[in-house]
């Protein structure tokens, strides 16, 4: 048998050189240095390494509702203000109802405690996937209890989407911090805006992961939590409420919502305002003026001025980590 022949591997010089002649080749050709290529899959290409402009844009997604909680759809930049650290800050990209692709990491609580109300929580969270998903758009599937298991990656394809929902099965304990930490993880490199959609009874049993640690996550991921929690009402004698507070403040400080429902019409409804909001959100946009805080946490505060703005509330994001994720 012959023996396998080791490829030769260029050295690095000759590796710049012919990168060198390459470009020389090329310019003289009249052609740019690079081309780019149409990607499979867009989101998957923009998680690799590129050269970046400008990174010190920072994006506020805000959702403004009046007394009833219903959306507000008609305002302009000028109904805005935006502070950081209490600066205030020049709006330099604004948009309303966003058409930027959304990418949905949903995590469905399957500890033991959630086995009577699971197969309502399958039917909702399904529906909502069918409602919400444009061709642009991305959901990843994941299961909590005493693990996290991610049973589909980023995709539009419904019926991949179907099958994993399918795949829910009961565990045993509770890993609901985690499946926080690591649907972050997922998010982070994502491009547009990222959601997270946790369906819970709201007790967390073995994490490895703090409350404190899955919020700095979900805040440097720039995730936006909306948390459904499926007990029967928001306070019920003898409950450990300690996991639906910490899902309750986690939600505010991302800029997302809360919601209780135990029922499946109760269910749908709490879906079907996510998918409402997700779809009257505006975008605002800045590149700060003034650094004045040691730490490297920024807080934000978005205020409604002018005239139609009375009665009504902006939620949105309560900051953002300048360090990276990790």
């Amino acid at each position: 048998m012959p023996t396998p022949c080791r490829p030769i591997l260029p050295t690095r010089s000759t590796t710049t050189f012919l990168r060198l002649a390459a470009v020389v080749l090329l310019l003289a050709a009249g052609l740019p240095a690079s081309t780019a290529t149409p990607a499979e899959d867009p989101q998957k290409d923009a998680q690799e390494p590129a050269i970046s402009v400008d990174v010190k844009l920072v994006n506020v997604f805000a959702t403004v509702t009046d007394a009833n909680g219903a959306p507000a759809r008609t305002l302009t930049k000028e109904n805005f203000a935006l502070l950081e650290d209490g600066i205030p800050q020049s709006i330099s990209v604004f948009s309303r109802e966003s058409q930027l692709p959304l990418s949905i990491v949903m995590a469905i609580d399957a500890s033991l405690s959630t086995k009577k109300d699971l197969k309502l929580e399958l039917t909702s969270a399904r529906r909502f996937a069918h409602e919400i998903l444009r061709p642009q758009d991305s959901l990843a599937l994941y299961q909590f209890s005493e693990v996290v298991e991610e049973l589909v990656p980023f995709t539009a394809d419904l019926k991949r989407i179907d099958a994993s929902i399918d795949r829910v099965h009961v565990g045993s304990a509770t890993a609901m911090y985690d499946a926080i930490y690591l649907g972050a993880d997922a998010l982070y490199k994502r491009q547009g805006r990222k959601i997270m959609v946790i369906i819970t009874d709201g007790g967390d049993t073995m994490s490895g992961t703090s409350y404190q640690e899955a919020l700095r996550a979900a805040q440097q991921a720039e995730a936006t939590v909306y948390s459904v929690i499926v007990v029967p009402i928001e306070a019920s004698a003898g409950r450990d409420l300690g996991g639906e507070h910490a899902l309750i403040q986690l939600s505010r400080d991302t800029g997302g919502k809360y919601f209780y429902a135990d029922t499946l019409p109760r269910l749908d409804q709490a879906f079907r305002q996510i998918s409402e909001e997700l779809r009257t959100q505006y975008l605002l946009a800045y590149y700060p003026v003034r650094r004045i805080a040691d730490s490297d946490f920024r807080k934000l505060n978005v205020e409604l001025k002018g005239s139609g703005t009375e009665g009504l509330k902006a939620r949105h994001r309560s900051g953002y980590y300048t360090s990276k994720f990790k």
